[in-house]
């Protein structure tokens, strides 16, 4: 064995004692609440593939589509036919509608679909896509989106996405992710793409 080669030995087997231990420490199971938030793309993407994975595993799955429109949406064309309940806001996005009051009661109407997933022990993962957004404009209340949470099944995981999550979701959330925001083909004049956008 080369040195070069003795020394990535010694590297990986001290990660390995690493990753054992915590492998060893997690003994807590439960439902995980995940916050993937930022500007940078694929938020909504992360939170659909999570629910796509639990969907291979034969979890049922619910999901809630906040600012999306009524246009066609491949992860619901997908996953519906696996048996995913998709709730959408279906109005489009807050700056084409200019309407609080309107986005507000179609905030609501979706938002009470969403406290009835959090209350239903069947559903193992939910997905609140954009939910950020809901409770930024105040269409949505902090205070009863915290307690929906906290009282939800306690192996149901929750996956909220959207820019700027509010930081009482962040210190609720078991793990947060921030997607940054370095290049997008939307900024250079490139069209959003069938497929890979939407």
């Amino acid at each position: 064995m080369t040195q070069q080669q003795d020394r990535h030995q010694q590297r990986q087997k001290k990660l390995k004692e690493k990753v054992d231990e915590k492998i060893a420490a997690a003994t807590e199971e439960k439902g995980l609440l995940l916050v993937i938030t930022g500007n940078g793309k694929g938020k909504s993407t992360s939170g659909f593939g999570t629910v796509a994975r639990a969907v291979g595993h034969g979890f049922h799955c619910g999901v809630a589509q906040f600012i999306k429109g009524t246009w066609d949406n491949g992860e619901r064309n997908l996953l519906e036919q696996h048996g995913v309940t998709f709730h959408v806001m279906a109005t489009g996005f807050t700056w084409e509608t200019q309407n609080k009051d309107a986005d507000t009661e179609a905030a609501q109407l979706v938002w009470q679909e969403c406290k009835k997933m959090l209350q239903d022990p069947s559903l193992d993962v939910v997905l609140l896509d954009e939910l950020t957004y809901m409770v930024s404009f105040d269409y949505i209340d902090l205070d009863e989106v915290v307690s929906a949470l906290e009282q939800r099944p306690t192996q149901q995981s929750v996956v909220i996405t959207g820019r700027g999550a509010h930081r009482t979701l962040i210190e609720l959330a078991d793990t947060v992710s921030e997607v940054r925001n370095v290049k997008h083909a939307f900024d250079s004049g490139i069209m959003a793409r069938k497929g890979i956008d939407w």
